[in-house]
């Protein structure tokens, strides 16, 4: 067992992550949204966190977060149409429709406002929310947030096609798990598998590993990747009133460390923090130290002057 001071930069999670002893079939629930059912979880009470997958994610991608958040929080993390259990949309998928499907699932569950937090798509749809619906995001947290280089897909061939080969194959390794729960389970096919948006994949958790596939193989895949890169946000940026963090790791495969700094310039309140020896996935990656990052922020009353979280988190 590691050291508490250890805990905090180590790589994955340390000893038995409260999520495994959660019954989470208490906290799942079915909301209707714009004429479709989505597939939403809840627990907790306090002020309001919302949970926003990426591209091939679902729910699930929050584990580490939820019951943590959830001591002093009402925590709810969705299942994004066409992903996860949810239906498609009614309508073609775009980054706008998500953004409205998240301000109409809280005025479903009658929620004013909440702390928001995405990953990859997930942080590119929390930024149009605050954009579009600036009363509905009291705080954002970007962490490995599509939305900037992806637009180049439209312009360069090349860095277009490599990228979207990576999303096919991250794809179709993902449809291959979510059928062969040995994929998952052993090391070595579970770092294929999730070589692209970790770091060290082989070093996570088999359990946690086996959760996360189960995002992989939807319907809406296709379409959404489709979207962002038609979808322009840097222009709008400017437009985001609210504190935002910006959390990203210096190894991310899919989305450039430079699109951090790019966030932190154009958001007028924003800071970011670095993680070393990290890839796209840092919630998973570095539960611990990202859980105290965003529980720090989060919690700042309105006008304090808190300091901002280190610049890099050097690990082991």
């Amino acid at each position: 067992m590691a050291r508490r001071g250890n805990e905090q930069e180590a790589y994955g999670a340390v000893g038995r992550s409260e999520w495994m002893d959660v019954d989470w079939q208490e906290h799942l629930r079915w909301v209707r949204v714009k004429d479709r059912w989505m597939n939403v979880v809840e627990l907790g009470e306090g002020p309001l966190m919302i949970f926003i997958h990426g591209l091939s994610g679902c729910w699930q991608n929050w584990l580490e977060q939820l019951p943590h958040f959830a001591r002093d929080h009402r925590v709810i993390a969705v299942d994004l149409p066409g992903f996860g259990q949810s239906e498609m949309p009614a309508e073609p998928i775009s980054m706008s429709h998500y953004a409205d499907t998240i301000d109409a699932l809280m005025t479903e569950l009658q929620i004013d406002a909440a702390r928001i937090v995405g990953n990859s798509m997930g942080g590119f749809i929390g930024a149009e929310l605050a954009i579009r619906y600036p009363a509905r995001v009291e705080r954002l947290v970007l962490e490995s947030a599509a939305g900037l280089s992806i637009e180049s897909i439209r312009t360069e061939r090349t860095q277009g096609l490599r990228h979207r080969a990576e999303n096919i194959v991250f794809f179709n390794l993902g449809w291959l798990a979510s059928r062969s729960h040995a994929v998952a389970t052993r090391p070595r096919l579970r770092a294929a598998l999730l070589l692209l948006v970790a770091a060290h994949p082989a070093r996570l958790p088999a359990a946690l590993a086996v959760e996360q596939v189960k995002g992989s193989g939807k319907p809406g895949f296709s379409d959404a990747l489709e979207a962002m890169c038609r979808y322009p946000l840097r222009d709008r940026l400017q437009q985001i009133s609210c504190p935002t963090l910006i959390v990203w790791g210096d190894k991310d495969r899919l989305v450039p460390l430079k699109d951090a700094a790019i966030f932190e310039r154009l958001i007028p309140d924003s800071r970011k923090v670095v993680y070393d020896d990290t890839g796209h996935v840092p919630m998973m990656e570095r539960p611990a130290r990202f859980n105290r990052d965003v529980r720090a922020f989060v919690q700042e009353a309105p006008g304090d002057e808190q300091p901002a979280p280190h610049e890099r988190s050097h690990a082991p």
